[in-house]
């Protein structure tokens, strides 16, 4: 059996907050496996964002464990971390994070730049990822030229262009309309049937019902582990074959 993309043991995040020590993250004990699409949710300073920035390799732990496609990452310098983020993982924001004066293609081809991969290689490899998420025909248009969903699927091409082991997307349908955003999760649930694992952080109950699995936080601690009985189709709610929620 394949080794699972992320297992936690007992991962800890404290910050110093004036004279108080803030348990951001206390004892994370959780396993994902490859090709599982799971929901982060939890209200605000609930330890979601914290989980995700460990996860994503953005930040260090304090106490405890991180292996990330079998290798430990707990302990990583920043220089190597940043290695890993480039070659295993892909980020998808709300706010997109798109360079406003570089094409499309431009801004997909980023981490392949950060990577040293050799230019023919690169612009390859960004119209293909542009294809994937269908913007093939918008390559050389820049982020004002392209509407919010469009742009979000920019990010999404840059997110997957590495070939990473795990996307992590944090908010990403926040600044879309209702009907963009399930354009968007459409695009997530299809790259998950590819064999993609998505890690989603939200808000929104009605968001993480397109996952498999959600994952709930409270003060700090994982509170909620379970699997989505009733998961929505995002293909189906877009198509008008089931009703949206």
């Amino acid at each position: 059996m394949a080794a699972p993309i992320v297992r936690t043991r007992g991962l800890c995040r404290d910050y110093q907050v004036g004279g108080h020590l803030v348990h951001a993250l206390a004892g994370l004990d959780v396993t994902i496996d490859r090709g599982d699409f799971v929901a982060i949710m939890g209200p605000s300073g609930s330890g979601k964002s914290t989980c995700m920035h460990l996860l994503g390799c953005l930040d260090t732990p304090t106490g405890g464990q991180y292996e990330l496609d079998g290798d430990d990452v707990s302990r990583l310098s920043r220089d190597d971390l940043a290695r890993t983020r480039n070659r295993k993982i892909g980020f998808v924001f709300q706010t997109f994070n798109l360079l406003p004066r570089a094409t499309a293609q431009r801004n997909v081809e980023l981490p392949l730049v950060y990577g040293a991969v050799p230019r023919a290689e690169r612009r390859d490899k960004a119209a293909a990822a542009l294809d994937s998420v269908g913007l093939a025909e918008r390559a050389h248009h820049l982020p004002t030229q392209l509407s919010g969903g469009q742009m979000q699927r920019v990010a999404i091409a840059r997110a997957i262009v590495n070939d990473p082991v795990m996307l992590l997307a944090d908010e990403p349908t926040g600044a879309l309309d209702t009907r963009t955003g399930f354009e968007i999760m459409a695009l997530f649930q299809d790259l998950n049937d590819r064999g993609i694992t998505v890690i989603l952080v939200t808000h929104e109950s009605e968001i993480a019902a397109f996952a498999r699995r959600i994952l709930g936080f409270r003060d700090g601690r994982l509170v909620e582990d379970a699997a989505v009985t009733d998961r929505l189709s995002a293909a189906d709610i877009l198509s008008g074959k089931v009703a949206p929620p």
